[in-house]
């Protein structure tokens, strides 16, 4: 009865179709999603087609987009096609008629599904997977560029005597073709497999035969396609055994000889009966056969490949380890040293005589008055509260050292650029006209003499020894480097910290300017502040309304189309960085992670090295770029062209410039002999000019490259033993130094100084070097110095420099001068013994009990006579968070054969050290009293004041008021630069003589640097 009271199915209504409106609605979204990316994507084509086109690259981006849409077509449609053809394949043989079975009965319902849509799901899993592969390949641009034009290294590796350029150029690419057919025959393999069960060619719970002929012969021959492909990689194995990374080393060892490569061949051949199996099982219809051959392959890659070796290391290689493996370490040995090119290096020793304290000159001698003193890392405050002119304005937060010849005297000198720092402008200021039209660039260079001596490189008077030297600045007499390179463009355009984008351009001559533009004092001009507009070679011009709606979609910003700042002659210029640029036009370089400023032929270049590198040089180390290149000052690498950061072989190849005006980049070739550059110059043709097409302007501020440097360093300290046996030993092993004044709680390598050096005299080769003592340079040369301590251990090992002045035949020439006494202290240990010295403790306690702080600058090395001696300037700075505070250099603090001396110079502090006795002086700090030699007499060493020095209150006095009587002229003249300087001058005499008046000598001479004078007053003259 209850169906009586069920409802009339008739009276429930149906399911309403989506109107035509829905349906307008969800067509309409998705075109507009489609377009959308679609006009992104094209934006993004264009501009970037615009922009290589605009900097004289075009031909760069066209090759490289071409070589990866071809890569990706011709992987993704091999991929694709074979797929598809395999499961058409699979579906055309399938059998007509299948038993009954419950199996059977199940898949029917998703025959009937699939059947009548079979064709769009071939064709989108084709599709897809074509997506996939064509992806793959077109990431592969870099390994198939090296093959196809790939050259000779002429030189052939250790192991298997072919040329080093199979395995950098060939071996790769062999790698990569062989994977992707076996990823295409498993893809296969798998939709066919799918197909044949899907309709009946494979029944797994049938009792009768479970795959069909055609299912058996189809599966077979692809089987047989992937263990063929897989005896080929066994085969391409063996080569990268060479450059395989161990526990022992990088490259084959006694095991993979013996036991690791007769395993692969062993496997290959294997392999090879397996695929003949296969393919013969197409006729014979049987699976037993390839089944075996295909268990012994799997149980022979066990034994072979993982077990034997094994064996063979424990019961062979272990017990006589050292025999074993020498013959293995030596190739290793030669072959790191040429591929990180320090198989040069030359070796000497100090002579054990060492150099009498009296025959130093501290007061004249090059390599003393040369030594810099401003330590590129502490003083960007320095530079910005000084010369930073403007908020708005910053430096790079490690400065650079570059070299200038200044009246005469090649000096080095600390500098940096006065870039624009739109984060500390003002929020309400910060609109788009303003950051994108208005705030465009930066101005000049900012540089000090980084020895702390003026522009003649003389001593300096007292109480002109803490104040920056000026080479290049704000204020008046402050243009040394201008009067030696003469004028030049000082806006920049391109630098490290500019904007993304800028605007340029106005809409005809007469149109007034709205760019911002800074005159330095420094220049002449009376108003410091004005407008220009940028007329640079470099820039996109995006004057029709097309090209503005593309700069509009790519920047997000629809004032492209709005602003009235956007006219007809408007150039946009962007992609500012010049590491980034380089990286652009040069994609298959490793970059210098420290570029830096110069100024050559009236302009700012930027220089930036540039590196060849590969992990696939047989026989040499692996290592991280990274920790071989860490250390303090360390940002990040510029590796990008490696899957990993790993690297064994490296060049300086490349030197690039950047106009920091117009942006124009320049590429030279500097290592034209290296053959991957050699690949890279037929790949991108045109695009690296010849070496000798660098400008003589330009070679004079070459230098060699820092992280290069580190690299060497890092390898060299354990490869520059060259015996087997005492590398495998380890007991002559190196390692660089840790920073003894690190930026923070991590300990880190001490990074290297560029200074100018004078090798020591009496230096005796070491070992079988080739180089003699005549070849050793006279003359101070601009070097870049490290050390090294033996390994887990503090002490001093050996003192390593290299040739930095491209101009020289001598440029890259590593010296290592290694240390007979094996208890000289290493730069840690050094610098304990400094700061822990009785008068230099007194004397800088006073900073901390005025509530000031103290900071030490980098600790450097350098040889003076036939010893080395350590420096290291001390810094001070309010304690305070006040923005105007920054450090100022106070003391010089010097280490020299086992003593310790402080003064307010570095000829002062030597001298103090000299002495060995600082602590019986009338004034350690400052060196300016007679030191008293041991038969009573008055010493007639040198002093830090050329004229004399005063050493009673009556004269110190004295010399007070004359500072005084100056200051109140200078004011009277309105010379406010000038009337500061002298009253400081004027306070420190009064500081001194309230110190010799409390006391005189020892630590109580730290009178002289009360707390008024280690106030920011005491520095240069803020703007």
């Amino acid at each position: 009865m209850s169906e009586l009271f069920d409802e009339d199915p008739r009276d429930t209504p149906a399911d309403r179709p989506p109107s035509r409106r829905s349906r307008a609605l969800v067509i309409t979204a998705i075109v507009l999603v489609v377009a959308f990316f679609a006009l992104t994507t094209f934006a993004n084509f264009y501009t970037n087609v615009l922009w290589y086109r605009d900097i004289g690259f075009g031909s760069v981006y066209s090759r490289l987009l071409w070589t990866r849409v071809v890569l990706f077509l011709v992987f993704g449609v091999l991929m694709g096609v074979v797929v598809a053809v395999s499961m058409v394949v699979a579906f055309r043989t399938r059998p007509l008629f299948h038993p009954q079975s419950p199996e059977q009965s199940g898949l029917d319902r998703y025959r009937q599904a699939v059947t009548p849509i079979r064709t769009w799901l071939v064709i989108g899993l084709a599709l897809l997977l074509g997506i996939f592969a064509g992806t793959s390949g077109a990431g592969e641009w870099r390994s198939y560029m090296l093959w196809r034009n790939g050259v000779p290294f002429e030189r052939k590796d250790a192991y298997f005597g072919k040329d080093i350029g199979f395995f950098v150029f060939d071996l790769p690419w062999y790698h990569f073709l062989t994977d992707f057919v076996m990823a295409v025959t498993v893809v296969a393999l798998l939709a066919a497999a799918v197909v044949h069960y899907l309709y009946g060619g494979i029944r797994l719970q049938s009792p009768g035969d479970r795959l069909s002929g055609a299912a058996q012969a189809q599966l077979s021959v692809l089987l047989g396609v992937f263990v063929l492909a897989k005896a080929l990689d066994y085969w391409l194995d063996r080569y990268d055994l060479a450059f395989q990374k161990g526990s022992l080393l990088t490259g084959i060892t006694y095991t993979d000889d013996n036991a690791v490569l007769p395993a692969k061949a062993i496997l290959m051949g294997i392999a090879l009966i397996c695929a003949v199996l296969f393919f013969v099982n197409v006729w014979r219809r049987t699976w037993l056969l390839p089944s075996l051959g295909l268990s012994l392959l799997v149980l022979s890659a066990i034994l072979l490949g993982l077990i034997w070796p094994g064996i063979v290391q424990q019961f062979q290689v272990k017990p006589s380890e050292a025999d074993k493996e020498s013959g293995y370490i030596s190739k290793n040995i030669d072959a790191t040293r040429a591929a990180y090119d320090i198989d040069t290096v030359a070796e000497y020793r100090l002579p054990a005589s060492g150099t009498p304290a009296a025959a130093v000159d501290a007061e004249n001698d090059q390599n003393i008055t040369s030594v810099p003193l401003v330590d590129p890392a502490l003083v960007r405050d320095v530079f910005q509260q000084n010369q930073q002119v403007r908020g708005y304005y910053s430096t790079a937060d490690v400065l650079d050292v570059d070299r200038y010849d200044i009246e005469g005297n090649d000096r080095a000198l600390v500098l940096g650029v006065r870039e624009l720092d739109q984060g500390a402008l003002n929020s309400d200021v910060k609109n788009w006209l303003n950051l994108h039209t208005v705030y465009t660039h930066g101005n000049d260079v900012i540089a000090a003499f980084a020895n702390q001596r003026g522009v003649q490189n003389t001593p300096l008077e007292l109480g002109d020894t803490d104040r920056t030297q000026w080479a290049e600045g704000n204020q008046p007499g402050q243009d040394a480097l201008e009067q030696a390179v003469g004028k030049y463009e000082t806006r920049v355009y391109f630098g490290e910290n500019s904007p993304d984008y800028s605007v340029v351009g106005k809409a005809s001559d007469d149109a007034p300017s709205v760019e911002l533009n800074l005159n330095t004092a420094a220049s002449g001009d009376e108003d410091a502040e004005t407008t220009t507009t940028y007329d640079g070679a470099g820039g996109v011009p995006v004057g029709s309304t097309f090209r503005q709606l593309l700069y509009a979609i790519k920047f997000g910003s629809t004032n492209f189309l709005l602003s009235g700042r956007v006219n007809a002659n408007s150039e946009v210029i962007y992609n500012r960085d010049p590491a980034d640029r380089v990286r652009k036009v040069a994609p298959w370089l490793t970059l210098d992670d420290d570029i830096y400023p110069a100024v050559i032929d009236g302009k700012i270049e930027w220089i930036v090295d540039g590196y060849t590198t590969t992990d696939q040089f047989p026989g040499s180390e692996r290592e991280s770029f990274k920790t071989m290149t860490d250390d303090t000052l360390q940002d990040e690498t510029g590796l990008r062209t490696l899957p990993t950061d790993e690297i064994n072989y490296m060049r300086n190849s490349v030197k690039a410039t950047v106009d920091a005006y117009d942006g124009t980049v320049t590429l030279y070739a500097w290592d034209d002999q290296d053959p991957i550059l050699k690949a890279w110059s037929a790949a991108f043709p045109g695009t690296v000019k010849p070496n000798s097409d660098i400008p003589d302007d330009l070679r004079e501020h070459l230098r060699y490259p820092e992280d290069m440097f580190k690299v060497q360093r890092y390898q060299y300290a354990r490869y520059h033993v060259t015996d087997p046996n005492a590398w495998f030993q380890d007991n002559n092993r190196w390692d660089v130094p840790e920073d003894p004044n690190p930026t923070g709680t991590a300990k880190s390598l001490q990074p290297p100084y560029r200074m100018f050096v004078t090798q020591p005299s009496g230096l005796i080769p070491s070992g079988s070097d080739s180089e003699t003592e005549d070849t050793v340079p006279t003359d101070a040369t601009w070097s870049m110095t490290s050390t090294f301590v033996p390994y887990k251990r503090s002490n001093l090992a050996a003192y390593v420099s290299v040739d930095s002045d491209a101009t020289s035949d001598d440029y890259g020439q590593i010296r290592v001068i290694d240390v007979i006494d094996e208890q000289q202290q290493g730069p840690g240990q050094v610098a304990n013994n400094m700061r822990s010295d009785p008068t230099v403790s007194a004397t800088l306690a006073e900073f901390n009990r005025s509530g000031n702080s103290v900071s030490y600058g980098n600790l450097l090395t350098v040889p003076v006579g036939d010893e080395l001696m350590y420096v290291e300037p001390v810094y001070v700075r309010l304690a305070t968070t006040n923005a105007a505070n920054f450090p100022i250099l106070r003391y010089v603090l010097v280490s020299y054969q086992g003593d310790v001396g402080i003064g307010r110079s570095l000829s002062a502090a030597l001298e103090s050290a000299l002495d060995g006795s600082q602590q019986n002086s009338d004034d350690p700090t400052d060196g300016t009293t007679p030191t008293p030699t041991p038969s009573g007499e008055p010493s007639d060493q040198p002093t830090d004041e050329p004229t004399g020095q005063p050493g009673s209150v009556r004269e110190l006095l004295a010399l007070a008021q004359q500072e005084f009587e100056a200051a109140d002229q200078a004011l009277s003249a309105g010379d406010l630069a000038e009337y500061q300087r002298h009253i400081q001058k004027a306070q420190d005499y009064v500081n001194q003589a309230l110190g010799t008046e409390g006391g005189g000598g020892g630590a109580g001479s730290g009178g002289a640097t009360d707390t008024p004078s280690a106030s920011p007053s005491g520095a240069s003259p803020t703007p």
